[in-house]
């Protein structure tokens, strides 16, 4: 059973800076690609990054410059560093591995 814990969303004002964790239980994270993706009011879910299991990354084009995401394989956990961000970056952010989803975590970005 594999389960997705997502943590470090909030509030930050325009400019701020998040991180983002999300740690994976089970065997199998070392073998297999992980992404984050967001979903805004009103809005599709759309893809924000993903890693493949030998570090090779991709980026929507709103967040590239901004946005890094990489993986601890040690600790079971991917991440996503969100700086410089903007109003617009305001969604629900998402973890998925293989064929699963993380609950959710709210990032709000407000003056």
């Amino acid at each position: 059973q594999v389960q997705l814990v997502e943590s470090g969303g909030g509030l930050v004002q325009p400019g701020g800076s998040l991180r983002l964790s999300c740690a994976v239980s089970g065997s199998i994270f070392s073998m297999h690609g992980a992404g984050w993706y967001r979903q805004a009011p009103g809005k599709q879910r759309e893809l924000v990054a993903v890693i493949s299991s030998g570090g090779y990354t991709s980026y929507a084009d709103s967040v590239k410059g901004r946005f890094t995401i990489s993986r601890d394989n040690a600790k079971k956990t991917v991440y996503l560093q969100m700086n410089s961000l903007k109003p617009e970056d305001t969604a629900v952010y998402y973890c998925h591995f293989v064929a699963y989803w993380g609950q959710g975590t709210q990032v709000t970005v407000s003056s």
